[in-house]
């Protein structure tokens, strides 16, 4: 079994593989000063839901934001899981040309996303995450990456709110019951939520007229399913997509040093 972690700023989600089949999926809070053995006790009982044990693990790849969270996480592999792990970055081979100014700086889970999304699709795509930040990635109808767009996240852009406006509430980020919201918390909703679909329908859009292409609009990140709901640029959601670009990436790798 393969197992996959995508370290981000908010979450970590890790799923474990059997052959092509993503046999069960995590998500559990990144945190950044987490030992090994912390690791180990967390991930212990989440494999013990589902049956699996960590002898079953046979391979790792690890892509990470956070590089306090590498080291720790790494060592946990390294030894509890007896594997040393594939580490998404400089050197790996993702199959996709990076057309960056500075390829180094695109982060890994953008990569990740990209070439999962041309691999399901063989087109022209537009990754939209919602992560921590909310990331737009372009990839072109020949897989390559050409670059996008990086906006503050939902959650950033409320908690900014709460703490900025004296006289706000913190609020659930949820779809109000309408546009012209007649409460407090329904007008923040109202502004987090279908303001940032207005920003994901205008960058997309604008993505598109700059490329000339008709691209898929395809969503990914916790928020995916929510702002899709009212976007409409949107083609589809894939909660999973960075697991299955880990996956497609660790298959290209096989057999190479880890990192």
């Amino acid at each position: 079994m393969l197992l996959a972690f995508d370290v981000g700023n908010t979450n970590i989600v890790l799923g474990v593989f059997r052959e092509e089949e993503l046999r069960d999926s995590w998500r559990i809070t990144s945190v950044k000063f987490r030992t090994a053995d912390e690791y180990a006790i967390v991930i212990h009982n989440l494999f013990q839901f589902s049956g699996i044990e960590f002898g079953d693990i046979e391979d790792i790849i690890i892509s990470c934001v956070v590089p306090p969270v590498l080291n720790p996480l790494t060592e946990f592999c390294r030894r509890y899981l007896g594997h040393s792990p594939c580490i998404v970055g400089p050197g790996i081979k993702t199959g996709m040309p990076i057309h960056y100014d500075n390829p180094r700086e695109v982060g890994a889970d953008r990569i990740v996303n990209a070439v999962a999304a041309f691999e399901e699709f063989h087109r022209s795509v537009i990754v939209v995450d919602f992560g921590t930040a909310t990331t737009f990635d372009f990839v072109s109808r020949r897989g390559e990456y050409l670059g996008g767009a990086i906006a503050p996240g939902l959650s950033i852009s409320s908690e900014a709110l709460f703490g900025k406006a004296s006289k706000l509430p913190r609020v659930e980020l949820a779809q109000p019951p309408q546009i012209i919201a007649r409460n407090t918390v329904n007008s923040i909703q109202a502004g987090l939520f279908f303001g940032y679909a207005g920003l994901v329908d205008g960058i997309v859009n604008r993505m598109k007229k700059e490329a000339g292409e008709n691209s898929l609009v395809l969503a990914t990140g916790g928020l995916c399913e929510a702002i899709a709901a009212a976007s409409e640029t949107i083609d589809r959601i894939d909660p999973f997509l960075a697991l299955k670009g880990l996956r497609i990436i660790h298959a290209r790798n096989k057999g190479a040093a880890p990192e």
